[in-house]
Parts: C-alpha cells; structure tokens; sequence
C-alpha cells in the first residue's frame, strides 16, 4: 500500500505540480481504495466462506451449528475482515495527514466494538435456545433470565468501551469514577437488579416455570405461564389477553401455584347450598316410605327402623326413630358422591352442615373432581349440583331464595282473593 500511495503522490506531482493538491487527492484515492478492498474481502467472506460453513452445518446432525447459523453468528464473524484491512491500514495518512490516522483508528475501534457486540448478543442467544431445546428441565429452570442480565453487563461494559474511545480516556479511569455514581445506577438499574435476584430465587425454589397455571388477583393474573425473562412474566389469561406481571411481585406478593393440583390428576370441589330453615322437619312414616324407595338411602333408613345404628345413642329412641330429612339428605349425597363416577372415592368426602345463617342452612359439598380441566371440572360441578336441586324437593327440602317480584306479586294476588269474594 506504501508504493501505491507514492506512486499516485509522485504521478499527480508531477501532472500538476501543485504538492497540496496531490497530497489531498492522493489521500482520497487510497482511502477509497482501501474502503473497496475492505467492502471485496467482506463480500468474498460472506459469500464464499460463511457459504461452505452453512453447507457443512447442513449435513450435520449436530443442532447448534444450525442455531449459531440462524442468529448469524459466522455473519458477525465476517465484519472482523474489514475492520481488520481498516485498522492495519490506517497508517497510510500519516505522511500527509497525521490527525485524519487517529481518526481512522477511532472510527476502527467503533467498528470492531459494534461486530462484537453484535457476535456475543449473537452468541449468548444461542446458547439460551440450545439451552431451551436440549434440556428437560429447560422449562422448570430457564435461564432468559440469567442472559439478559449478562446482556446488561456487557452493555454497559461496552458503553464504556466506547465512551473511552471517543475521549481518549482510559478504562480504568472510567470504572473508578463510577463510584460517585453508584447511587444513580442502583437507581437506573433497580428493575434489573431485583429482577435477576428473584429469577434466582425463583429457579432455586422451584416456584414457577413456563407452562403453569399461576392466579394472582392482585395483577389481574390467572392463566398459563408463557414467558420468563428478567424483568417481567408473561401469564396468558383464560380470554387470551397477556398480563406482564414484575418478576420481583412473585417473591414479594402472594399467589397461586395450581400446578400441584395438575400433578396430583384431582380437583377440589367445595360448594354448598343453603337450605330453607323452615323446609327442616322430622321424616313421618309417608316420607320414609318414599325415601325407602331410592336405593342410595334404602339401606340406612330400614337399619335406623330396626334399631340396629343410631348416630349418637342406641338407647335414645328418639334420635334414631326421628330421623330429620335434612340428616337423610346429607347420608343420601354422601351415597351419591361416592358412587358418582367423576369424583375420587379414595379421597375424602365430606357433606357438611355449615353455619345457619339468614340465608338458611348452608349444606357444604366437599369432594375431588379426577377432572383437572377447566371446563370438564366445571361440568362435573354443574351436574353435582343440579342433581341436588331436583333431588330436594323428594326429601321435602326447599332451596333458600330471596323473594323475587313474582313472589311478592303471588303474595298480594293471594292477599286479595278475599277480598273480591266479600265484594
């Protein structure tokens, strides 16, 4: 490069005779030259080189050469060439122009700077897809989390980096001045921070990872888990909208984990129904005989006639012969449930009278679905508790409902009547 440089100097010399002129031209010409080499060898590089690389990743078996080739890893790797033809020729302009030569090394470091930024956001993300599509465990321990924050690192890093090469300022000298900046950056970086400490804390205790169902009311969160990065959770709730939610929240913030209840293959039910106080009554022989009728509660009722079980004394006739129809309900559902063949009969059963309340006597259900899906376990439900509404009225039992306007229209149709018949 030395003899071309010269040989254009002394030819435009000599065509014009003028020193200045050819110093500027001459410098223009091989600038432009080396930029033309430069932008060749990359062109070469990327055509010829990264080529044979992609047909060799191709025929592997291997998966992460494809991967490295698809987030342009060897593309990265190219930029090198030309910032290398720059760099190691910048000293062509120091015989004529000794300033432009620190200009053209600055413009070289940027360069380089930028390609390996470039190469390591390359590589890092696929190391993290690697990661995701090698492991099992990638989805109970992710580490997006974990690549991020090393992003952040670097980045900064390389903001420094590029702040000292614009300045002239050594590195060292910029880390040491931070310390009167800490605050700031503590500040600026806070999200960062807490986030990677609770996506550690997180991974370590196992609390949530992609694909589970979480609820947390607090966010307006109930779906399925569908991102884990550094900052934020992304939940994907039942009506398909997306709730981002501060990955910190779930360290410092209540919520709800349902994937036990999925790995388990059962599903709580707990409803209750409130029965109508005054509908409560001591079963006459005509009810008994009606109720002997229905084969869940035949058994328990002939054994309470005879004798031969009563529910606290055997020697209190009165609690074993008055029997209640609300007490024979409540046998008659336990009957039910176990033998309904949606609910799991080795787990508990319970039909509990809860609390009376002004809105009757609440008849709690307490049992597990072996449906864990939404809309079957719901179904599940739904047919439990419209058995029980059909199946009061055969025990004389009444649901408790407020009175609605067709109640008190009927109360006051009745309360004329005799009114008409005087007229």
């Amino acid at each position: 490069m030395q003899v071309y440089k010269e040989f254009i100097y002394y030819w435009l010399l000599d065509l014009s005779g003028r020193e200045i002129f050819s110093k500027s031209i001459t410098t223009l010409i091989v600038g432009v030259s080396i930029a033309l080499l430069a932008f060749i060898s990359f062109y070469l590089c990327r055509k010829i080189l990264v080529t044979i690389i992609h047909r060799v990743a191709e025929r592997t078996t291997t998966e992460w050469d494809d991967i490295l080739i698809k987030n342009k890893f060897f593309s990265g790797l190219s930029h090198f060439i030309p910032a290398s033809i720059f760099y190691f020729e910048a000293a062509y302009a120091n015989d004529f122009y000794p300033l432009l030569e620190g200009y053209i090394l600055k413009a070289c470091n940027i360069y380089f700077l930028i390609a390996f930024v470039f190469i390591i956001n390359s590589f890092l993300n696929t190391v993290n897809e690697i990661y995701n599509k090698s492991f099992s465990s990638a989805k109970e321990r992710p580490i997006s989390g974990a690549i991020q924050f090393i992003k952040i690192i670097f980045y900064f890093i390389c903001i420094l980096i590029f702040i000292s090469i614009i300045f002239n300022k050594n590195l060292i000298t910029l880390l040491t001045g931070l310390g009167a900046a800490a605050a700031i950056l503590l500040l600026v970086f806070k999200d960062s921070i807490l986030g990677f400490v609770a996506s550690v804390q997180i991974t370590m205790n196992d609390m949530v990872k992609i694909g589970d169902w979480i609820e947390m009311p607090s966010k307006l969160a109930n779906g399925t888990v569908k991102e884990i990065n550094l900052t934020t959770v992304k939940v994907q709730n039942g009506d398909n909208t997306i709730t981002s939610i501060p990955i910190y929240s779930l360290i410092s913030d209540s919520f709800i984990n349902w994937k036990g209840m999925e790995q388990s293959g059962v599903r709580r039910i707990k409803r209750w129904v409130n029965i109508d106080v005054n509908s409560v009554k001591v079963c006459d022989e005509k009810l008994l005989e009606k109720l002997k009728k229905n084969d869940l509660i035949k058994e328990h009722i002939e054994e309470l006639q005879s004798g031969s079980r009563s529910p606290i004394d055997p020697n209190d006739q009165f609690l074993w012969k008055n029997q209640t129809n609300l007490g024979l309900f409540r046998k008659y559902l336990e009957k039910f449930l176990f033998n309904f063949p949606q609910i799991e009969n080795t787990m508990t059963i319970v039909v509990r009278q809860l609390q009376p309340t002004e809105n009757g006597v609440p008849i709690e259900v307490h049992v597990f679905s072996k449906e864990t899906e939404w809309p079957k376990y719901e179904a599940i439900q739904s047919d439990i508790f419209d058995h029980i509404f059909a199946i009061l009225p055969e025990f004389d039992l009444k649901v408790f409902q407020h009175p609605t306007g067709t109640d008190l229209k009927a109360l006051i149709s009745n309360a004329e009547l005799p009114v008409q018949a005087n007229s």
